[in-house]
């Protein structure tokens, strides 16, 4: 395939992902709540991010670092982030 295709593939990955990835989790942190956020879909979107980073074997190129491994850490933040408020609301609900 084409480098430049390829080059430019690899940075829309690298933007969209992270920015779809911080809305999720700035919209947690504005409302103060998890309902609705699925623990098992963020835990696994991390997994996923984490497999195909090691699939690419492109471990220095910034796309990956940014698009891949940059999204699976702040997957697992949304997860942290969404346990947090779960565990919260079910103390105020007892």
């Amino acid at each position: 395939m084409n480098d430049i295709f390829t080059n430019i593939a690899g940075w829309i990955a690298a933007i969209i992902l992270p920015i779809a990835t911080i809305s999720q989790l700035t919209k947690i942190l504005q409302e103060k709540t998890a309902e609705g956020v699925s623990l098992i879909t963020w835990f696994l979107f991390g997994v996923a991010n984490i497999g195909l980073y090691l699939f690419t074997e492109k471990y220095l190129a910034l796309q990956s670092l940014v698009g891949l491994l940059g999204t699976a850490v702040l997957d697992f933040v949304i997860l942290g982030v969404a346990l947090f408020y779960k565990r919260k609301e079910l103390v105020v609900k007892s």
